[in-house]
């Protein structure tokens, strides 16, 4: 099974699980482009759980697009935990009831020893609840880094609905 074979199958379980629930996921994407939108779109009737989403590449973007506040960006960076969790408030703030928000480095260039290439922070936050962060370190080329966010990220959004069911 290649790439994107896993990440439409992930996004079909997500789908599944978001639409059992009526529920209805809405993304904030930098590093990856709009490839969780696209992967989500893939699925066949995702327009019943897949609000949409925002693209924000460049910082105006995030601050425009999903209220991040500049301060945040001046104090933490773009790829910040502080950043996706603001991203995360600002894609919910459009509509949807569970967001996912991914900045990172895809390289190959752009990194730093505190932020090399592959480090990505993706959060996640139903509506009325606090956000979850994590970072990860992808390794690979340009094209893995985002494709491992994307799974990585509909990891999570299965993991958050699978933790409420308890």
């Amino acid at each position: 099974m290649n790439q994107m074979q896993k990440m439409t199958q992930i996004a079909e379980q997500v789908g599944e699980q978001l639409q059992a629930k009526g529920l209805m996921l809405v993304t904030a994407e930098s590093c990856t482009g709009g490839l969780i939108g696209a992967v989500c779109t893939e699925v066949s009737g995702s327009s019943s759980w897949f609000f949409g989403g925002v693209i924000s590449y460049a910082n105006q973007a995030k601050i425009q697009g999903l209220s991040v506040r500049l301060e945040t960006l001046e104090a933490f960076g773009a790829v910040s935990e502080q950043t996706v969790t603001e991203m995360c408030a600002g894609a919910l703030a459009l509509g949807g009831d569970i967001a996912v928000a991914v900045s990172g480095v895809a390289g190959p260039n752009g990194g730093s020893v505190e932020k090399p290439v592959g480090c990505v922070y993706i959060g996640w936050q139903q509506r009325g609840c606090d956000a979850k962060t994590m970072r990860f370190q992808f390794l690979g080329d340009r094209q893995s880094v985002r494709e491992a966010t994307v799974l990585a990220a509909l990891n999570g959004v299965q993991k958050m609905l699978k933790s409420n069911e308890k």
